[in-house]
């Protein structure tokens, strides 16, 4: 939708004074966030709502953001989770035989801030090159901006280093999840015979996440973030497993260390995406670190160092496990083609692992399914012996 105004209606101040201008759309006021970009050519509804955003505004490198409308069934949970986007054309009228609605009145309804006719670019190149700014987001359809205070407000925000958003982004209470992925003609289907109990700890859960592990088998229980290690074993599960979720790991571990070293003694499959996989490492004795401006996308290349695969991935996380922290035990199974950094640990003797990468994002677009099917294995193996 075209500006109908000649002046700007949007603004984006970085902390450093740097404004870009725009057209805004969907909701209107201010928001304050960590800026990041994102490269993913599909799936805008998906990024929007991955709790993992929680805290940022995603720049889109891919210009055609809106064309396809929003539905219902691509949410990953109930409402936008990032605090707002950025793109280089304003969203269009969508074309595409799923859609049931426009993102523009979607974000509208939902109260997040878009930003239209930005050089992304130039953007991008910066958030490279500087490390991911903190910035302003305003939307005001006549164009008012007070730009001293934006860029102060940028310049005084606290930033993801040390900030627990797991806290935020978590289920309230405990449910169960039966639907499994989605397949045509069908679409959803309800898991009907589950071979494995599972308990999910929810850091910020996608649902395609949750609806893997019961593809594969697995009748889920989902439990809190700040769920202890005696609330977890209490439902005798077959095997654990760690979300994904936003902020800063370290902050998360406070309480999430403890609950999953509890669930370590008891020789469990431990299996960790995201968050997750930092948290367990965190447990297992490893530290994270901030990344200059983290990896987000669908086009990401990871090695399997045990095979030799090379999986393309969907990543978001601004934080990384530092593999020259890993103890002696634990083995780095994956790194990122791209840099280097830890994509993935195992314990040597035990069916605990994680990875840093999104395996049910579909980037591949099966890639790395397989993790799903090993957690599964490893259930049924403990049970068999």
């Amino acid at each position: 939708m075209a500006a109908t105004a000649s002046r700007p209606t949007a603004c984006l101040a970085l902390a450093d004074g740097t404004l870009f201008y725009g057209h805004g759309f969907g909701a209107t006021g201010e928001t304050v966030a960590e800026l990041c970009f994102n490269t993913a050519m599909t799936g805008y509804q998906e990024i929007m709502t991955d709790p993992s955003y929680a805290g940022q505004v995603v720049t889109f490198t891919f210009p055609h953001v809106g064309n396809v409308g929003v539905n219902p069934e691509d949410d990953e949970t109930a409402d936008p989770v990032a605090a707002g986007m950025v793109v280089k054309w304003d969203p269009t009228e969508p074309s595409n035989w799923r859609a049931a609605g426009h993102l523009v009145d979607w974000l509208e309804k939902r109260g997040r801030i878009g930003i239209g006719g930005v050089d992304t670019r130039r953007l991008t190149r910066a958030i490279r090159q500087q490390g991911a700014p903190h910035v302003a987001l305003a939307h005001d359809p006549e164009g008012r901006f007070d730009i001293e205070a934006l860029v102060a407000r940028a310049r005084g925000w606290s930033g993801l280093v040390g900030l627990d958003l797991a806290r935020e982004v978590t289920c309230a209470q405990s449910y169960r999840w039966d639907e499994m992925r989605w397949a045509w003609p069908e679409g959803y289907q309800p898991q009907t015979a589950p071979q494995h109990r599972v308990v999910a700890i929810d850091y910020g859960a996608k649902r395609n996440i949750l609806r893997c592990l019961a593809s594969a088998g697995c009748e889920v229980t989902v439990l809190p973030a700040t769920a202890t290690a005696e609330e977890v074993l209490a439902l005798n599960p077959d095997g654990v497993f760690l979300s994904n979720g936003p902020g800063d790991p370290a902050a998360t571990g406070d309480y999430a260390v403890p609950m999953i070293r509890g669930v370590l003694e008891r020789d469990l499959p431990v299996f960790g995406i995201c968050l997750g996989h930092q948290m367990l490492a965190l447990a297992l004795g490893a530290r994270t670190v901030k990344m200059n401006h983290g990896h987000h996308g669908a086009n990401h290349p990871v090695k399997d160092l045990e095979t030799g695969k090379v999986e393309i991935t969907s990543m978001n996380h601004g934080f990384t496990v530092d593999s020259q922290t890993l103890p002696d035990g634990v083995l780095e199974t994956h790194v990122s083609l791209f840099d280097g950094s830890n994509c993935g640990i195992r314990l040597a003797d035990r069916p605990v692992f994680s990875v840093q990468y999104h395996p049910e994002a579909s980037p591949g677009p099966q890639d790395s399914y397989y993790l799903f099917e090993r957690f599964a294995g490893a259930m049924a193996a403990r049970k068999a012996a």
